[in-house]
């Protein structure tokens, strides 16, 4: 029998399941791997398989020493540099896809847009952060990594640059920390920060004020190190941006 060639638009779909799901998680008996093997019509073996190449990609898993499936397609590499170049535009494509595989539609409330955004773009920006959500908060199995806190509902995928910022890395997982909300807040006001070495750092404004829950929430944590992501790793020259720019010493 001839071997099933993978298309574009399933590398695509395929990519868009390994960034929402943990390393450790890659088996034909993940129910997300056997959703997305009905919808392609192969089989979770080959699912898995084809994320394992991803890894096999990932610099993250390399440098812990953990490997995915080898010999991999060339059109693999093209699919995950094209993520990589351009994280808002193909994530997407992909959930779009996504959605028209599985007979879904990507819409929204009834809500009227802001003024300046169509609702073609709200639509964009709504899809975008949900994915950006699943693969940060699935990179970082879903716990906080500064207090270990793992309720989801409770957890916020925290940018480190500004969504305003730079559009190419809105949905990058690398330019995202798995935070409580309470340390989300905090971190987009920048009253904490993670130096580029993966340090916690609380702000003076937090040291003056030593009552019971600010040091239980965060100056506890002061010069901690993060807990790092199974893959996905925080871009430490974002991080660096947040240190040197958004930071209040």
């Amino acid at each position: 029998m001839a071997k099933k060639i993978w298309t574009r638009d399933e590398l695509l779909l395929a990519f868009n399941l390994y960034c929402k799901i943990p390393f450790g998680k890659i088996h034909i008996r993940n129910p997300q791997i056997i959703a997305l093997a009905e919808i392609l019509q192969r089989t979770p073996s080959a699912i898995s398989w084809k994320l394992a190449n991803f890894a096999s990609l990932d610099t993250s898993l390399k440098k812990r020493n953990i490997k995915g499936a080898e010999h991999g397609a060339k059109a693999d590499v093209q699919i995950w540099n094209e993520f990589h170049g351009n994280w808002d535009k193909l994530a997407f494509e992909s959930e779009r896809l996504l959605g028209d595989r599985a007979g879904l539609q990507l819409t929204i409330s009834s809500q009227t847009p802001p003024p300046g955004l169509t609702r073609e773009a709200l639509v964009k920006v709504r899809v975008n952060q949900s994915f950006f959500r699943a693969a940060v908060l699935a990179a970082y199995d879903s716990s906080c990594c500064i207090s270990g806190l793992n309720i989801p509902t409770l957890l916020i995928a925290s940018h480190i640059l500004p969504w305003a910022l730079d559009c190419k890395n809105r949905t990058n997982p690398r330019n995202g920390l798995c935070l409580s909300a309470i340390h989300d807040r905090a971190f987009d006001c920048g009253l904490i920060t993670v130096t580029p070495d993966y340090q916690v750092k609380a702000s003076s404004l937090l040291q003056k004020k030593p009552i019971p829950s600010v040091e239980m929430m965060f100056l506890k944590y002061d010069g901690a190190r993060i807990k790092l992501p199974g893959k996905f790793p925080p871009d430490q020259n974002f991080l660096r941006y947040h240190f040197e720019n958004i930071f209040q010493p």
